[in-house]
C-alpha cells in the first residue's frame, strides 16, 4: 500500500518547491495530495519563482498555475503518513489559518515525517513545532527559528544541503531538492533499488 503525503500550499507558493517535490514523490509511487485553504480540488494556486541572482535576497517572478488535487475542507490528517510544507510567499499567510495549524500540530505531535523547505518552516513555527529541533530554512527565518526554541543550522553557500532531525527534514531552498527529497524518502522508509 502506497504512503499518502499531504502538501499544504497557497497562492504564490514557490514554483519549484511545489511542482518538483509533487512530481518526484509521485514518481517513486507515493500518493501526494496538494491542498490550499479555501480552495477545492481542481482549482489552482498561482506560483512564484524565487531565484538567486546575486542580490541581497532572492528575486521573485510569476510562475505557473499549480492544480490542487485535494479539497482543503476534506482533509482528515489521520489518513496521511507525512506532510510537505513548500516555501515561497504562501507560508506567511496560510499559517494564519487555524485549521492549517491544527493539521501541522497533528503531524508534529504524532512524530509523522515532515519535510519543510525555504519559508515552509514559518508554518512549523506558528504551530509551535520547532522547539528542541535542529533545522534550517531560508536564512531570513534564522531569528524566528531561534526564538521559537529551534537550533539553527546554517545552509551552505549554494543552498544545496538538507538536514534531518528525527521526523523533520528541512532545506534552505529549491537547490537542495535532490538531498532534501532523498533524506525525506529515507525518513519515510522508502527504498529505491537499482
Amino acid at each position: 500500500m502506497s504512503k499518502k503525503i499531504l502538501m499544504l500550499v497557497g497562492d504564490y507558493v514557490e514554483d519549484y518547491e511545489v511542482m518538483v517535490p509533487f512530481q518526484m514523490l509521485q514518481m517513486v509511487g507515493l500518493e501526494v495530495y496538494a491542498a490550499c485553504p479555501n480552495k477545492r480540488a481542481l482549482e489552482f494556486v498561482k506560483t512564484a519563482i524565487h531565484d538567486f541572482e546575486g542580490d541581497q535576497t532572492y528575486s521573485e517572478k510569476r510562475g505557473h498555475n499549480f492544480m490542487l488535487n485535494c479539497t482543503f475542507e476534506d482533509i482528515k490528517e489521520d489518513s496521511y503518513d507525512a506532510l510537505v510544507l513548500p516555501g515561497g510567499r504562501a507560508p506567511e499567510y496560510i499559517r494564519l489559518n487555524d485549521r492549517v495549524i491544527e493539521i501541522v500540530k497533528h503531524f508534529a505531535q504524532n512524530k509523522k515525517p515532515i519535510a519543510a523547505i525555504c519559508h515552509g518552516p514559518q508554518i512549523l513555527i506558528a504551530a509551535d513545532a520547532v522547539s528542541g529541533y535542529e533545522l534550517t530554512a531560508y536564512p531570513a527565518l534564522k531569528p524566528d527559528i531561534i526564538r521559537a526554541g529551534g537550533k539553527w543550522l546554517d545552509p551552505n553557500q549554494t543552498f544545496s544541503n538538507a538536514y534531518v532531525d528525527r521526523n523533520l527534514v528541512t532545506a534552505p531552498a529549491w537547490p537542495a531538492h535532490p538531498e532534501w527529497i532523498r533524506k525525506f524518502l529515507d525518513v519515510l522508509g522508502v527504498k529505491i533499488t537499482f
